[in-house]
């Protein structure tokens, strides 16, 4: 299909400025909406038992109410001694929805007697692409580290101050938004879903 708008399923105006960046680096001129440009767009339950389900579910409904290409993500922290969780209770690890500070000193906690060698992490993501005909794209990436026992850094958001980057010997909350956005699993995976939209969307 051709369009010169793509909608992106969130309200977060941080997430509509990068994944602009992502798809103007390669040289994608589609138009970025955030799903506030519809204001009678409800919010979609994320019901899905993975990260790329809860994207395409997220996609596919603003694809349905909107008319226009979407595309959406869903992403969390995966501790290696949790099994993989928090996971995609990432954001309600601590009970209530987007608690921040809450879901850090909770993880913090649960960990505080695991050593620096048994601190293996990382946070997975997946982008999806949802046209208003069903068809669906899901791309995946990931950004591996190591927890910090105390946050540290003041940028980014979510467990971005405890997650170390693997070769780095700051966190995430410490990096630019620049360094951060070229490693992140949040970039890896929305660049990932590139090829998609140029095969899918004529933009």
């Amino acid at each position: 299909m051709t369009a010169d708008r793509l909608v992106l399923a969130t309200r977060n105006a941080g997430k509509v400025t990068e994944l602009r960046a992502i798809l103007g680096e390669a040289g994608i001129g589609a138009g970025l909406l955030g799903a506030d440009a519809f204001p009678g767009v409800p919010d979609v339950r994320e019901t899905g038992v993975t990260f790329a389900e809860n994207a395409l579910l997220k996609a596919h409904a603003l694809a349905q109410a909107t008319g226009l290409p979407a595309v959406a993500d869903d992403s969390g922290l995966c501790v290696d001694v949790l099994g993989g969780a928090p996971g995609i209770f990432s954001a309600r690890w601590a009970g209530r929805h987007g608690d921040d500070a809450a879901n850090l000193a909770l993880l913090l906690a649960q960990l505080s007697d695991v050593g620096p060698g048994h601190r293996g992490a990382h946070f997975a993501c997946a982008a999806a692409l949802a046209l208003p005909d069903g068809t669906e794209r899901v791309a995946e990436g990931r950004l591996e580290g190591t927890l910090r026992y105390e946050p540290a850094g003041s940028g980014g958001f979510g467990y971005d101050p405890v997650l170390q980057p693997l070769g780095e010997d700051r966190t995430c909350a410490e990096l630019t938004p620049a360094e951060k956005n070229a490693i992140s699993h949040r970039g890896k995976a929305f660049r990932a879903l590139v090829p998609a939209v140029r095969e899918l969307i004529e933009v």
